[in-house]
Order: structure tokens, then sequence, then C-alpha cells
């Protein structure tokens, strides 16, 4: 009864779905079609579609080719394309802006592709795949379908637009590959029409064609490799003809076939790793096989060359989808081979860097901002005196522009620090580029100070002590009402390790992740802002608001705090989710059940971390103090890191400052550079304008 009941409802909300599945099933078994193939029928002629029946004056075939399939089938396939692709977009849209787009988009690609067909078929070309479509006929649903999921595709959010419009591409490209037919080309110009219509009229929670987590570019990029690879297993299995001639390779080596295959599921793997080597293998693969297809298809055009080989214009649009996806999304592939690293090769030459930084935290201990220095995307300079071995020293940085950007303190005894930071001075100035120190605490900025180098407070972090904490009196009003209303609602906290939690919990952590960063309309940030990728780390530990149901209404992680000896002494807050959909206060109920959980544990304080560009108080307007204001007014609109200072207010915490040093003004403008290029590495020209222009405004 109960499926009754959701059947029906789903026909009452998706009525055109419906209509467009019966009209199709009724044509096909009114007409023998449904198990015999169309072409074959003698009133084929009457209903297909192509120049041909334009010629013949049939106009109204572009309308009556939609609801026959060529054969049983197509037929088959064509009732899950409708209900599933269909039936997404009208839900999306609205069954009367579904009907508009897809019969318009199915209208608009009819007549391209006819139009198209009659230049390419002319005498000024030679191309016999053009010429042979040129006097065919042709039928089908899906370019309806896919005018109309490709401006649905607007509507919805990261990561699910990029996912659904990939999708779209490969499904599209495939068909081209294994049919190219007058459909198929059909296909295509609805899919790249539509797609700029929806962006154009139909967006409306977030713009763009550009991937934004770092997560979401890899596996998209891995799996449209993998796609290319099984397209041309199956090439190889089952050749044919295609627009540029055979599809054989003209070789019958299984060897070579596996070899090429191989080869290209390690490079995706490697992709999925976020290999920088992997990204250049892939657009260089990628942008070869675009022009190498492209100069084919001009000999096949203008001349009388015929080709043999596995070139095909629909393993071309996979590659296409492949450059869109990493090319925009390059910032994903910042992994070098190996982590990158100077100085006292340690006990184990071989060892991995960032595990002998985690055991110098561990070790000598380090500040609230610590734990970001084991992150990708790090180059580190160890150091070790002759005579102590033990008083190994590091310190993380990251070069942008010509800049050597050391990130927080020097991990190391605190009699050693002054010996590293000169250490990594020398190294900057002995590889010719600028010195410069970000996010340091009062100690380290004395050192650098006392050479006449200038300090300049950029943050402020956050710290609430943990021993003797109690939400009573006003201050606390707002916490204690976000407790309150989380218990009348079974809104509880969980404490887990994220990496350990099922697949279900996982995706949702991921989903509400990913939008959250769709709605910025820049890049995902990076430097001291970590993602759900650092929070996977076993030592994180991940906050999670959960109703009754299991559905996460909220994330936090917490970064450890090493004291000297390995004592965990505090957490810092560093990514914080909330969906879009769910509990209100979710952030302030998930803080103050983590100050609750790590004040039982023992730890001393959390930091609610030191927004970027962001402080309590007014200075005197230094000029870098100009230079990071500009940058801090022009972010706050895309990561609201002011708004989010003043929210910290709510848990009455104290402050310490947090500094910037460098040698004197003439390093400014390389700095600046330096820092956005350090928190958005692959923003475009253009939304770096955007920012600065935004940051005037403010």
């Amino acid at each position: 009864m109960h499926f009754d009941v959701s059947w029906s409802a789903a026909v009452r909300r998706l009525p055109f779905t419906a209509a467009l599945t019966i009209a199709l099933a009724v044509v096909g078994v009114a007409t023998g079609s449904l198990w015999g193939r169309a072409n074959d029928k003698s009133w084929y002629h009457e209903v297909a579609f192509g120049l041909p029946a334009l010629r013949e004056g049939k106009w109204w075939t572009p309308i009556s080719s939609a609801f026959v399939e060529p054969g049983p089938w197509l037929y088959a396939l064509a009732f899950v394309v409708i209900i599933v692709g269909m039936g997404w977009a009208e839900w999306q849209l609205g069954t009367v802006r579904a009907i508009l787009v897809g019969i318009g988009g199915h209208l608009v690609a009819c007549f391209l592709t006819v139009g198209l067909l009659w230049l390419l078929s002319t005498e000024v070309t030679s191309w016999q795949w053009a010429e042979e479509l040129a006097e065919s006929r042709g039928t089908g649903v899906g370019a309806l379908v896919v005018s109309a999921v490709a401006v649905a595709s607007a509507t919805v959010r990261s990561p699910w637009r990029l996912r659904v419009r990939v999708l779209m591409g490969a499904v599209v490209a495939i068909a081209f590959l294994f049919q190219g037919t007058l459909a198929s080309v059909e296909y295509v110009l609805a899919a790249v029409i539509m797609l700029v219509v929806g962006e154009k009229f139909f967006a409306t929670k977030e713009r763009g064609y550009m991937p934004r987590t770092r997560r979401e570019v890899r596996m998209l990029g891995c799996a449209a490799l993998l796609v290319i690879a099984a397209a041309n297993l199956m090439v190889f299995l089952f050749p044919g003809d295609g627009p540029l001639g055979p599809t054989d390779a003209g070789d019958d080596s299984v060897f070579t076939m596996l070899i090429g295959l191989v080869i290209n599921v390690l490079i995706a793997d490697q992709l999925r790793r976020g290999k920088r080597w992997a990204w250049w293998v892939a657009v260089v693969l990628g942008a070869l096989n675009v022009v190498l297809t492209v100069l084919t298809v001009v000999l096949v055009i203008f001349t009388d060359v015929s080709t043999e080989g596995a070139v095909t214009l629909g393993t071309t649009l996979l590659w296409a989808v492949l450059l869109a996806i990493l090319i925009p999304g390059r910032f994903a592939f910042a992994v070098p081979w190996r982590v990158r690293h100077v100085g006292t090769p340690g006990d184990d030459p071989d060892a991995d860097p960032v595990d002998r930084v985690k055991a110098l935290l561990r070790q000598h201990g380090g500040g609230t901002m610590s734990w970001m220095t084991t992150w990708p995307g790090n180059s580190y300079q160890f150091t070790s005196p002759d005579d102590d071995p033990t008083g190994e020293s590091v310190v993380t940085y990251q070069n942008h522009v010509g800049t050597f950007l050391a990130l927080a303190d020097p991990v190391c005894a605190p009699d050693r620090r002054r010996d590293a930071v000169n250490a990594f001075i020398e190294l900057a100035e002995r590889s010719g580029a600028t010195p410069c120190w970000f996010s340091i605490g009062s100690s380290t900025s004395e050192i650098v100070t006392e050479r006449g180098w200038l300090s300049v407070q950029i943050a402020e972090d956050t710290i609430v002590d943990l021993p003797g904490l109690e939400f009573k009196g006003k201050p606390w009003q707002h916490v204690r009402s976000a407790l309150n209303k989380a218990g009348k609602q079974d809104i509880t906290m969980r404490m887990v390790t994220l990496a350990d939690e099922s697949f279900a919990v996982r995706t949702q952590v991921r989903a509400i992740s990913e939008e959250w960063v769709g709605d910025k309309g820049l890049p995902e940030m990076g430097f001291t802002l970590g993602s759900v990728e650092e929070a996977m780390d076993p030592a994180v530990r991940v906050a999670l608001a959960v109703d009754p149901d299991g559905n996460v209404h909220g994330v936090l992680s917490w970064l450890p705090v090493y004291a000297a000896g390995g004592e965990v002494a505090g957490w810092t807050l560093d990514i914080m989710r909330r969906r879009t959909d769910g509990f209100g206060p979710v952030v302030e109920y998930l803080i103050a059940s983590s100050a609750v959980a790590f004040k039982d544990e023992g730890a001393q304080f959390i930091s609610l971390s030191g927004a970027p560009l962001a402080r309590t108080e007014d200075f005197d307007p230094e000029p870098l103090d100009k230079l990071l204001d500009a940058l801090g007014a022009a972010l706050e609109p895309y990561y609201g890191f002011r708004s989010l200072h003043t929210f910290k207010k709510k848990f009455n915490p104290r402050y310490e400052p947090v500094y910037l040093a460098f040698r004197d003004e003439s390093d400014l403008p390389r700095i600046g550079l330096a820092v956005s290029r350090a928190y958005l590495p692959d923003a475009t020209a253009g939304q770096l304008l955007k920012l600065a222009a935004s940051g005037k405004e403010a």
C-alpha cells in the first residue's frame, strides 16, 4: 500500500516524466518498434528527423522523432534515462520549466545539428562521415532529456552540480563514441548549449563551472580517467567506424592494450592522491589527444586523407571533460612526489619528513597552530647541533612568488629557538628568497625584532581555559540556550575519530563541508585553514552533532596541542561546518560540548583559533596593516573571518596576539602576494581582481 501511495505521489509531482514514459511505451507498442528495428518500418521516414526530412517539408519530424527509439534495447535505455534523468530535472525545475527547457533544447539541438551537417557536407569539405550523416535520419528522446538535465544541474549545490555535469558529459561522450549517429551529435550540442543556458538563467544557489574542493576535483579526475581507460578497452574489444574512420588501432597486441590500460589506472590512482606529477601527465596527454584530434578533423574534412587507428571524437570528448576538471582544479594537485625538506637527515634519511615533524611536536611541544605544520603542501628545514643530536629543530614554510613564508613558531627546545630562526633566515637569503614569519607568537617575534625586523599583529588567538569552566552567569547565556535547545530536540554530541566512522557518516560530513565551500564562489582555502582531508588524521578529534535518526547537523575538528613530553595539553578548533537546514545553534552547542569533554579528559585549554586577518582592537595603521586589512575586508563576504572573530566572543576567551614578521617595508608587496597565494593558491586572476574590488568597496 505504501508503494502505491509513493508511486501516485511521484506521478503527481512528475507529470511530464510520467506522460513522456507512457507516450514512448504506447508508440513503441503501437508501431512494433518496441520489439523490432524502427528504421525497417515503412512509416519510419514519416517521423524521423534529419536534413532529408526538412528538404521534404516534413516540419513535424523534430517533435515526432522524440517519441520513437531506433531499437528494442534503446527503448529499455530510454525508459531508464527518462525516469532517472527527466524525473530528476522535473523535480528540480518544476513541470513547466522542465517542459520548456527540454523541448526547447531538443529543437535547438535538432536544427543546429542539421545546419552543421549541411555545412560540413558541402563541396568545400570531403568529410565522408558528415556526408553520410547529412543523408541520414534519426529518432530518440535523448537530446530532450540531456537538455533538461544540463539546465537542472545549475540549480543544485556543490558537489552535486559538478558530479551531475561530469556524469552527463561522460554519458554523452560514450554515446557519441559508440554510435556516432545523428542523434548522438544532438546530445553533444544539447549538452553544451543548455549548460550555458542553465548557468545564465537558472543558477540560484551557486554559479560557475569550477570545482570547489580538493577531494572533489581529485575524485572526479580519477573517475574521468578510469572512464577513458574503459572506453579505450571497449574500442579495442568492439572496433567499429567513427567520424574519423576505423576505431581499430590496427594492432592486435593484447599486451600493448593492457600496458596502456594499466598506465591509465595508475595515473588515475595518483590523481586520487593529489600528486602533482600525475596532474601534469594527465593534462599533457589530454592536450595532445585534443590537439591531435583537431588536426585530424581538419585533414579529414578538407583533404582526402583517411585515418586508421583508435582516433575518435568520442574519446576526445572524454579527454575534454577531464581537462575541464583538471585545469581549473589544479589547486587540488599540490602533493609533490616527495615532501621537500632541507637540513640534517635524522636517524633515517628515507623517513617521511612529516613523521619527523610529528615526533618533534610530541618531544618538544608546540603552539596552538603547530599541528598545521604537518599538513600537505609544506616544506621543512631541519637543523641539529653537532654536539647535541637530540636538539633537533624544524621550521615549516611555503614558497610563493619568491617568498619563504614560515608558518608558526619553530618546533624545538626553547633554548634552540634562536638558532632555528637564524638558520631559516639564512636559508631563505641564500636561496635568493624573501624570508617572512607568519602566525608566530611573542617569543619568536621578539627574536626577529632583535635582528632589526618589523613585527605586526595580524590576528588574535582566542583561548578558553578549561579548569574551573562553568557556563554560569549572563556572559554564558547564549551557550546555555544552545545546550538547552539541543536537549529539547534530542541533538547529541559525539566525539569521534572521523577516519573510523562509517561510510554514511563520512559522506554526510563531506557533503556538509562541500556545500559550505560551494557557497563561497572561491576555491577551497588552505595554509592555516584545514578541510575534511586534514580532519581524517587519526590524531585529530572530530565533534559531530547528531539527531536520533543519525543525521549529522554540524561538524567541528580539533587539532592536538602537545606539551613537552607528548601529553596533549589542549585542542585547537579547525573546520567548523553546519548543515544549512539543520539545528540552528549547532556550532555553539558543539564548542560548548567539546569544551566539557576535553575538560573531563584533563586538557588545560581549547583554542578557537585566530581568525585570519581579523583583530579585536584598533591599531595605528602601518603599511602592512592596511594591506592585510584590505585583504581581510575583501575575503569577509566570502569567508566571514571578522564575523567569525566576533562570534567567538560568546565563549569569553582570553586573547593572545599572533604576529607577522618581515625585514622591512620593501618586502611588503611580495609578502602580500605570498599570503594571498598561500590561502588561495589557485584562485584565478579574475577572482583575485574581484577580491581586490570588493576590498576597496569595503
